[in-house]
């Protein structure tokens, strides 16, 4: 007597298939998600309204799109890279400064390490800017001594204000960026590397950092993006960068709206170049600690793109 083989999975036997007996198809059936087309739909129609409502407003489009790469305004975008990146330059350097202080066994220098953080973290880079630009009300000669004097009022030009203000502002965050990077390298590394006679200088230059990059990068990238919009608070000191020069146009047109569409047009190109430059840094300093680095943009639309061929299996 010979055993009928069950269809149901359940009851059939633990063991292996006989030979010649087929698998049996399994039909599946796919969840059917219809919040998720309600959330679409709603999403989709009120970015609709949203754009039509600005189309039947009373902005004059034209203007926006002759402004977009009126000379001035290029001339001001460029002013906004410049002390971005210079800005940023003088908040990384004195970030690792601070940082490497904080961390010091040496209570004084710990201790001006935290009150600079605390300081600069704890007033807002508005006032810090107007602060410098009004610094001639208080001291009217920048004098160092036989090094340099000189009228502080010739000394803290818009592009020095601008600079002193974002510059020591991003400082202080830089160093609690560096100092969380710091301390995520495990002691084992200083200590093997003090144990090779190596100084604390070099063991912090060659072996603490390097590693510590990778802490430190992602959150770098994100401030300087953030550097490059909070760039335009510097149009309160006299310094002609883009939010300065748009609307400086837009004053004198009478396209004040206008004008600062045109900005943010540029906000948005700059923030969006410099977000893919960041995804590829982050991409570089992952080397080493994750098997698989992430797809980049052209490797996730490939796939996507290969997604919509069938393979010769499933077409047979």
């Amino acid at each position: 007597m010979t055993d009928k083989i069950s269809k149901d999975p359940a009851a059939a036997p633990a063991g292996p298939t006989p030979p010649g007996v087929p698998y049996e198809a399994i039909k599946a059936i796919p969840v059917r998600h219809y919040g998720r087309w309600v959330s679409g739909v709603v999403v989709v129609v009120l970015l609709g309204w949203l754009v039509y409502a600005f189309s039947q407003g009373d902005v004059v489009w034209d203007t926006v799109w002759d402004k977009v790469f009126d000379p001035s305004v290029i001339d001001g975008m460029w002013n906004t890279i410049i002390i971005s990146i210079a800005s940023m330059a003088l908040g990384l350097v004195l970030g690792i400064i601070f940082a490497v202080m904080r961390l010091s066994k040496n209570p004084v220098t710990g201790a001006v390490a935290w009150l600079y953080i605390w300081f600069f973290r704890g007033t807002p880079v508005y006032v810090q800017l107007l602060v410098w630009f009004n610094l001639s009300l208080i001291f009217q000669y920048i004098n160092l001594g036989p090094i340099y004097k000189n009228e502080t009022v010739d000394v803290m030009t818009p592009f020095m204000v601008a600079l002193l203000g974002l510059g020591l502002n991003e400082g202080a965050y830089m160093a609690e960026i560096v100092r969380a990077g710091i301390q995520s390298v495990d002691e084992g590394q200083t200590e093997a590397a003090h144990a090779l006679g190596m100084s604390q200088t070099k063991t912090m230059g060659r072996i603490v950092l390097p590693q510590a990059m990778r802490v430190i990068v992602p959150p770098t990238g994100n401030e300087f993006i953030n550097m490059l919009k909070t760039s335009s608070l510097v149009s309160a000191v006299q310094y002609t960068e883009l939010l300065r020069a748009s609307s400086n146009i837009g004053n004198t047109a009478g396209a004040v709206m206008e004008m600062l569409f045109v900005a943010s047009i540029w906000y948005l190109a700059l923030t969006s170049v410099f977000s893919v430059g960041q995804y590829y840094l982050e991409r570089r300093f992952a080397r080493g600690s994750t098997r698989n680095l992430p797809p980049t943009p052209w490797q996730r639309v490939k796939t996507n793109l290969t997604t919509f061929k069938r393979s010769p299996e499933a077409s047979a």
